[in-house]
């Protein structure tokens, strides 16, 4: 029963997850667009009003017309809409799936049992823990010190890409590397909406606190607003990265799965950077800003072609062929070199039946604890075990080399179960 109300626990956070985010994504995409193509108002009246900047669009059958000011409207209107809860639930359904899906069973998510250095559950999730909030702390502390110097969004920006790259590579070496990659994703959406709510919100609430009390109004609280809300653009994308990993074992299960993540993280990056300047651009503003979104490409094709899998020598799949294929409607039988089910069985009791067996929820209706079930899906095991590297689910690293070599070797030699 647990099992069961954890899925439906699960399915219900991520949907509820996945569109808040998108709404989040959406609006800080939009934005960042919106302040990209303003152009200097044409009408007198707006540039008595303070107006810095104009956009005429057209959408869904509409016109729109909005405006920015430098600093803040001569009158502040009675309804003013605040973009703060897209954020702040985006956060809050993400961190409660990641309780349910990581924290609930750190044993199985979050401890690599083939680590000789793995630590103990409670340890993995103060670890893990540790990663969103101690990330906030520095990023936090490197825009405060450097932020409002000169060339201060440069220094920024480098020292926050040391501290991610580090990050990155610290979490491979605690965490399984499914798990990292998550972590590395957690980690920069938690700093993304502590900005939201530590930066942006508190001070637009200034602004808007001085305007009702008829002071003046610093422009300060702007300026450190727009440097965070242009933080947390750059970091959507290798935020979205890190998330959709998952589904691919042979990302997080790479021997050098921090680099993987790094260079993925960077290409997200560089392409964000290129849709941020194209606006800008078009309004003659800056140059092309295509050498960007060519570096993020090149990443890209360069990380596919690292990554892809080595063709074996012709003699050593010569060795490795299975014997001679028996008649048509024959079952398949173990050999030396080909293992049986009851060389299998225990790899399946140890890391399969708990999600797939008639007595749980048998995921995607795969059921591995019975040989006629086994050998029906074959290939799928081969698909997920081998190929993809994918399972087990959530912590692919249980599965050692040798046993995955086993299942190959099983398949290969025609999945025998007697």
């Amino acid at each position: 029963m647990e099992s069961y109300i954890l899925d439906w626990a699960n399915l219900l956070l991520r949907w509820l997850h996945v569109i808040t985010a998108i709404a989040w994504v959406g609006s800080s995409f939009y934005f960042v667009f919106l302040d990209s193509s303003l152009t200097p108002p044409q009408d007198e009246d707006l540039k008595k009003q303070g107006v810095s900047g104009e956009l005429w669009a057209v959408h869904g059958g509409g016109f729109y017309h909005p405006v920015k000011f430098a600093v803040s409207p001569p009158k502040l209107p009675d309804h003013l809409h605040w973009f703060y809860w897209e954020s702040y639930t985006t956060w809050l359904s993400g961190f409660a799936l990641l309780t349910v899906s990581y924290l609930w069973n750190a044993n199985i998510y979050l401890v690599d049992p083939s680590n000789p250095h793995a630590l103990h559950p409670h340890a993995a999730i103060a670890a893990a823990l540790a990663f969103l909030v101690v990330f906030w702390l520095l990023y936090d502390g490197i825009c405060r010190i450097f932020g409002q110097r000169e060339r201060g969004d440069a220094i920024v920006g480098a020292l926050v890409l040391v501290l991610v790259c580090f990050a990155a590579w610290l979490a491979c070496q605690i965490f399984p590397g499914q798990a990292a990659f998550l972590l590395m994703g957690a980690m920069l959406a938690t700093s993304m909406s502590a900005n939201v709510f530590f930066w942006i919100i508190p001070g637009q609430r200034t602004v808007v606190k001085d305007l009702k009390e008829g002071r003046p109004v610093d422009p300060i609280h702007g300026k450190r607003g727009k440097q965070r809300s242009v933080h947390n653009t750059y970091f959507t994308l290798p935020v979205l990265f890190a998330m959709l990993s998952n589904h691919y074992g042979w990302l997080h299960s790479h021997a050098q799965n921090w680099l993987v993540l790094i260079l993925m993280m960077f290409a997200g990056a560089a392409i964000r950077q290129f849709f941020v300047m194209r606006h800008g651009f078009k309004l003659g503003r800056n140059a092309h800003p295509w050498p960007y979104a060519l570096a993020g490409v090149m990443v890209l094709v360069a990380t596919a072609v690292w990554l892809k899998p080595i063709p074996k020598a012709a003699a050593a799949v010569a060795s490795t062929a299975p014997a001679a294929t028996p008649a048509a409607g024959a079952p398949a039988a173990a050999t030396p070199d080909v293992p049986g089910y009851e060389a299998m069985a225990p790899l399946f009791t140890q890391h399969c039946v708990v999600c797939h067996s008639a007595a749980t929820l048998a995921q995607k209706n795969v059921k591995l604890d019975a040989p006629d079930e086994v050998k029906l899906h074959a290939a799928q095991i081969y698909q997920q075990v081998v190929v993809l590297r994918k399972m087990p689910f959530g912590n692919p690293g249980a599965l050692s080399d040798a046993e995955r070599d086993l299942v190959k070797r099983w398949y290969e030699g025609g999945a025998p179960i007697k």
